[in-house]
């Protein structure tokens, strides 16, 4: 299966889960003093610069046809010794071991590409990558976004909830494939049948859904 990378202009509210990514990489530098994580997909970087910025080593993974614009963004940040690109194509993850375990996994949108059976098995080996107490942070597209709007699967079971979104909502924000959208139950049990201690869920101002949880 391809993965459809999902981006911009969709508007996920993330900046709240950010600002919790943030937050937990400056506690940990404080504790530790070198702390690592992995932001996928990398997107425009935004997040794995402030990351890196803080003092964390950071493994940026995205498509293999972004390397080159991921890798530009980081050479202009000059933060290439703390920053390293390495692509992934889910299900299958990014493979970096010299930054393995890592205190803090970000997952952004594109778990929503996924069945949900495939998506809790790319969170349980998204665990097996952090250190016992690392932090994993998920956003996903949610059932109640104007993203069901047109939804063939709305009215499905979430083991069986996969489809395209309706006409005029897959071409404006270019989903052209099927995903499955999630309530904030769903993502909840998503991380605990993963294996995972849920720390908190909540739903953004336009739907999204947003989960932490710990390896433990």
């Amino acid at each position: 299966m391809e993965e459809t990378i999902i981006a911009n202009p969709l508007p996920f509210g993330d900046e709240e889960l950010e600002r919790y990514v943030l937050e937990e990489c400056v506690k940990r530098q404080r504790l530790d003093h070198r702390s690592s994580a992995l932001v996928m997909p990398a997107g425009q970087c935004e997040l794995a610069i402030q990351l890196a910025r803080l003092g964390a080593g950071v493994t940026a993974a995205d498509l293999a046809e972004h390397r080159q614009q991921v890798e530009g963004r980081v050479l202009a940040a000059g933060l290439r010794e703390q920053i390293t690109f390495v692509p992934y194509r889910l299900p299958e993850l990014p493979d970096n071991p010299d930054c393995e375990p890592y205190d803090i996994v970000v997952l952004r949108r594109s778990l929503c590409v996924l069945p949900y059976d495939q998506a809790r098995q790319v969170v349980r080996n998204l665990l097996q990558k952090l250190r016992i107490g690392g932090k994993l942070y998920v956003s996903v597209l949610g059932l109640h976004s104007e993203l069901s709007h047109g939804y063939a699967a709305a009215e499905a079971p979430i083991e069986t909830r996969y489809a395209p979104l309706g006409p005029a909502l897959a071409k404006k924000y270019a989903i052209p494939g099927p995903v499955c959208l999630y309530t904030e139950r769903n993502l909840f049990m998503l991380l605990l049948e993963a294996g995972a201690s849920v720390l908190r869920t909540q739903t953004s101002t336009y739907g999204n859904v947003k989960g932490i949880a710990v390896r433990v």
